[in-house]
C-alpha cells in the first residue's frame, strides 16, 4: 500500500516538473537544459489556456449584378419620391455595377428628364438603344426621340419614331410626338425659305414658333438657333435685340467660337472695335484655326487703322487724302444686308466723310453721306449737325431748322456729347430760323447777289451794278429795279442791317424809305429828281445827290 503511495507522488511531481519546464520555456533552443534555472526550485502553479479562436468564415462573394438590382429598386423609390438626383447617383453606381443592363440606363435617363437635362437623357437613350439592337424597345425607342426633339433633332427624332410605328403601329406616345416633330420640321422648312429670300420678319415669326416648341417639352435651345437669332436681329438693324440674343448664346455656350466671333461682329459693326477685337481673339485662343474669328480680327483692324488715318489727315488740312482713307475704310465694312448694311461704324465713318466733303465746298456729295449715315443710325447728333448746316448752305431753311431741332434733342440724350454741344447747336438753330424767316419774304442779300457777310463796299458795288442791270430806262424790269432799291436801303445802313440778318420785321421801304413802298416807280424818280427821269435819266447826270443820301453820277 505504502509502495503504491509512493509511486503516486513520484508520478506526480514529475507531472508538475513537466508542467513548469512548459510554462517557463526551460528548454534552449538546443535541446538543453537551462542551466540558470534551479533544480529545486518550485515550479508555477499550471494555468489552464482557452482554446484557440476558430478562423472567421470567408465573406460570400457577392454578385455585382445582384447588388445592381437592389441599388436600381433604391433609385426608383428615390425617383418616385421626386429626388432625382439621388435617383440619378443610384442609377449611374448601378449602371457601373452592371453596364450591359439598358434599363439602368433609361432610368437614368428619365431622370435627366425629369430636371429637363435633354443633352445627358439622350446619351443614355442612345447607349440603351445600342444595347437593345437586336430587340429594338418602343419605350426606349419613344424616350430618345422625346430627348431628340428636346435638342432640336427633328430628322433624327422622325427615323426613330418610324422604327417605334414599325413595331407598335397604335403606339400613342409615338404617334402623338410624330405629329410634334412634324409641326417642328415645318417651322423650320419656313425659315429656311424667309431667310433664303431675305424676308427677315417671316424668318424671326418661323424662328419663334420653332423655339416655343422646344420650350414647351422643357427642351434645350440648340446653340445654332441662337445664332440663327443673332443673325436675323443683325440682317434687321436691330442693335439692341442682337446684342442681348449673343449675350444669352454666350451665357448658354461660354467657350464657343462661333458664338464668340458673332457677338464680336455685332460690336464691330455697332462701332465698339476694341472689344470686337478682344472677342476675336477670345475665339482664336479657344480655336486658333477659326476663320470666321481670323477674318473678323483682321477686318477690326484694318478699318480702325484706315480710320486713325483719315482722322490725321482732316486734322492736318489733307481733305483729299483724308476722303481717300474713309472711303477705303468703308469698303472694307462693306454695306451687305445680313450685316444690318454696315450697321453704326458705317454710319460713323460716312458722317467724317461727309464733313470732309462740307469743307471741300462738295455740298451735294456731303448731303448724300450723311443722309446714308442717318438712314443706318437715326440717332447721331453729329451726323443731324451735319447735314443741317449742308441744307443752310443749300438754302433748304426748312431741314435745316428740323435738323437742327433734332440734333439738340439728341445731343440732349447723349450721355457722351456735353452743355457746349448743345448750347452751339442751340445757337445754330436761332441763325438757321433766321434765315428761313428772311426766306419766307425778301432776301436782300440775294437780291443784291451777295454773301452775307460782304462789306460795305460790296454792296455799293453790287447796287450799282444791278440798279443799271434792271433801270427801266435801260430796258429792265421795273419790279427787280424796285426789290434792288430796298435791298440797298437796308443793307446800306448798319442798324437795319444788323436787325435784318437777326431776323427782326425790316422791310426795306418802311420808315427808312419814307413810307414809299406803295409808289410807282415814277413817283420814286420825281422824288430823286425833281420830277421823271428828264433827259434820258441815267445817260445824263445820273442820280443826284438826294438818292438814299449818295452820288452815283458818272457810273456806268
Amino acid at each position: 500500500m505504502a509502495k503504491k503511495k509512493s509511486t503516486a507522488a513520484k508520478k506526480k511531481q514529475q507531472q508538475a516538473k513537466a508542467a513548469a519546464d512548459n510554462v517557463n520555456g526551460a528548454e534552449s533552443s538546443n535541446g538543453h537544459e537551462d542551466e540558470t534555472m534551479p533544480v529545486d526550485s518550485q515550479p508555477s502553479p499550471v494555468t489552464e489556456t482557452s482554446p484557440s479562436p476558430e478562423p472567421e468564415p470567408e465573406p460570400e462573394e457577392v454578385d455585382p449584378v445582384k447588388k445592381a438590382e437592389k441599388v436600381k429598386e433604391q433609385g426608383n423609390v428615390a425617383f418616385k419620391a421626386s429626388r432625382f438626383q439621388d435617383a440619378i447617383e443610384l442609377y449611374t453606381t448601378a449602371i457601373e455595377l452592371d453596364p450591359a443592363e439598358p434599363t439602368y440606363l433609361t432610368n437614368r435617363a428619365a431622370a435627366y428628364m425629369a430636371l429637363k437635362r435633354f443633352k445627358p437623357a439622350l446619351a443614355d437613350c442612345q447607349q440603351a438603344a445600342a444595347l437593345q439592337a437586336a430587340s429594338p424597345q418602343p419605350k426606349t425607342l419613344v424616350r430618345l426621340a422625346r430627348c431628340q426633339l428636346s435638342t432640336g433633332s427633328t430628322a433624327p427624332a422622325l427615323s426613330t419614331l418610324r422604327t417605334v410605328i414599325t413595331l407598335d403601329p397604335k403606339n400613342t406616345a409615338a404617334l402623338q410626338l410624330q405629329k410634334k416633330v412634324q409641326d417642328l420640321e415645318g417651322h423650320l422648312r419656313n425659315f429656311e425659305s424667309a431667310k433664303g429670300r431675305n424676308d427677315w420678319g417671316m424668318a424671326r415669326l418661323a424662328l419663334d414658333k420653332c423655339t416655343q416648341a422646344i420650350e414647351s417639352e422643357g427642351g434645350d435651345i440648340p446653340t445654332q438657333w441662337r445664332l440663327w437669332r443673332i443673325e436675323l436681329e443683325l440682317a434687321r438693324g436691330n442693335w439692341d435685340a442682337a446684342g442681348m440674343a449673343a449675350n444669352d448664346a454666350l451665357r448658354s455656350e461660354p467657350n464657343s467660337p462661333d458664338v464668340l466671333t458673332l457677338r464680336g461682329l455685332i460690336l464691330f459693326l455697332s462701332a465698339k472695335t476694341a472689344q470686337a477685337l478682344q472677342h476675336a481673339q477670345s475665339a482664336l485662343r479657344l480655336d486658333p484655326g477659326h476663320e470666321p474669328a481670323q477674318r473678323l480680327r483682321k477686318r477690326v483692324k484694318d478699318v480702325e487703322r484706315l480710320k486713325e488715318e483719315g482722322n490725321v489727315a482732316f486734322k492736318a488740312g489733307r481733305l483729299e487724302e483724308a476722303t481717300e482713307k474713309y472711303t477705303e475704310a468703308l469698303d472694307r465694312i462693306g454695306e451687305n444686308e445680313d450685316e444690318g448694311k454696315g450697321g453704326h461704324i458705317r454710319a460713323m465713318l460716312l458722317s467724317n466723310r461727309a464733313t470732309t466733303l462740307v469743307k471741300l465746298s462738295r455740298h451735294e456729295d456731303a448731303l448724300q453721306d450723311t443722309d446714308a449715315s442717318l438712314e443706318l443710325n437715326p440717332h447721331s447728333f453729329k451726323a443731324l449737325r451735319t447735314r443741317a448746316r449742308i441744307h443752310l448752305h443749300l438754302e433748304k431753311y426748312d431741314n435745316a431748322v428740323a435738323d437742327f431741332k433734332q440734333a439738340i434733342e439728341q445731343a440732349e440724350r447723349d450721355g457722351s456729347s456735353g452743355d457746349a454741344d448743345v448750347r452751339a447747336l442751340k445757337g445754330e438753330l436761332k441763325k438757321a430760323e433766321i434765315a428761313l424767316k428772311r426766306s419766307k419774304s425778301k432776301d436782300y442779300y440775294k437780291i443784291l447777289g451777295l454773301p452775307r457777310d460782304c462789306s460795305e463796299a460790296d454792296i455799293k458795288k453790287a447796287y450799282r451794278k444791278e440798279s443799271l442791270k434792271h433801270h427801266p430806262d435801260k430796258g429792265g424790269d421795273e419790279e427787280k429795279f424796285k426789290l434792288v432799291v430796298e435791298a440797298n436801303s437796308v443793307l446800306s445802313d448798319p442798324r437795319r442791317r444788323e436787325r435784318y440778318d437777326n431776323g427782326d420785321d425790316e422791310d426795306g421801304m418802311g420808315d427808312g424809305m419814307g413810307g414809299m413802298a406803295g409808289m410807282d416807280l415814277s413817283e420814286l424818280f420825281a422824288q430823286f429828281h425833281g420830277g421823271g427821269f428828264g433827259g434820258g435819266g441815267f445817260g445824263g447826270g445820273g442820280f443826284g445827290p438826294g438818292y438814299g443820301g449818295r452820288s452815283y453820277s458818272g457810273f456806268r
